[in-house]
């Protein structure tokens, strides 16, 4: 499903435009990233969790060549299923 998939089912289910429904997830993808690029934590109980977490610095190898490199120690999105998703998924 891609987003205007989802954006038709959003529609379907809440009587809403089109429009409507994608201006609001929009918005809600939009205030996720916000949150989580400044170091928060956004949980959405039931359907999970989304966080930066630390990724270290580690040594890594060019495919090409072989040679050894340096990765540098970033931070990532990261997400974790909640148990009724989780749940829904499994069957």
């Amino acid at each position: 499903m891609n987003k205007g998939e989802l954006v038709d089912a959003i529609a379907e289910k809440t009587q809403a435009t089109k429009k409507e429904a994608d201006a609001v997830l929009t918005a809600v993808i939009e205030s996720i990233m916000e949150a989580v690029a400044a170091g928060d934590k956004v949980t959405l109980v039931g359907f999970g969790t989304f966080e930066p977490r630390q990724r270290s610095a580690r040594e890594g190898r060019n495919p090409q060549t072989g040679k050894a490199l340096k990765i540098p120690a970033t931070t990532v999105p990261a997400f974790s299923a909640g148990k009724q998703f989780k749940e829904k998924v499994s069957g």
